[in-house]
């Protein structure tokens, strides 16, 4: 049995950078994008994994059924993102699919984009990287640029904004530099 990780945001540019590197030079251009989407959309992976060319192509929002929730969710394509998905997806067929396992015409697992991440997060050494790395470094930055943790825990449908906030690491030291030069 594994130990349960701490799985943390990426909190600079820098690090995102970093781990778009490493997943180019170790893993390959699939995965890279997997990420690039990932944090781009906030989308859980297992809904990410099956997706389409169809599904993403000249699309303004991507449509799906939340696997955990059975919700009907629209997630916006900004357009850095299509930008990305437009270079992706040169040369591919409608049918194809986003994330294609090399073993046969399935998408990849969890499991595979799990290693993926986990052997690029070790290039830079991290050892707090996982597939919700890309869910909460989306919400992480999400919050940080535009303190809406409203808006932001209905895009997760979260209950609570304080089960936003944990999932996101908006740690103590934050919520003390916000209270910084705060007074009345």
């Amino acid at each position: 049995m594994t130990k349960e990780k701490n799985v943390q945001p990426l909190r600079t540019q820098e690090e995102i950078e970093d781990m778009k590197q490493a997943l180019r030079r170790f893993s390959g251009e699939r995965d890279r994008f997997l990420f690039v989407f990932g944090i781009n959309t906030g989308l859980r992976v297992s809904d990410i994994l099956p997706l389409t060319v169809k599904d993403v192509k000249g699309k303004t929002h991507v449509v799906i059924k939340e696997k955990k929730t059975s919700k009907t969710k629209r997630f916006f394509i900004n357009d850095g993102l299509r930008n990305e998905i437009n270079t992706y997806i040169k040369g591919m067929n409608d049918e194809d699919i986003l994330f294609p396992s090399r073993k046969g015409n399935d998408p990849i697992s969890p499991t595979q984009a799990y290693r993926a991440l986990v052997k690029a997060a070790e290039m830079i050494d991290r050892d707090d990287i996982g597939t919700h790395t890309m869910r909460k470094t989306f919400g992480y930055h999400y919050y940080r640029k535009t303190k809406d943790i409203a808006f932001l825990q209905d895009i997760f449908n979260h209950s609570a904004p304080s089960i936003t906030k944990r999932y996101i690491g908006i740690t103590q030291d934050e919520i003390d530099e916000t209270l910084k030069g705060f007074s009345l």
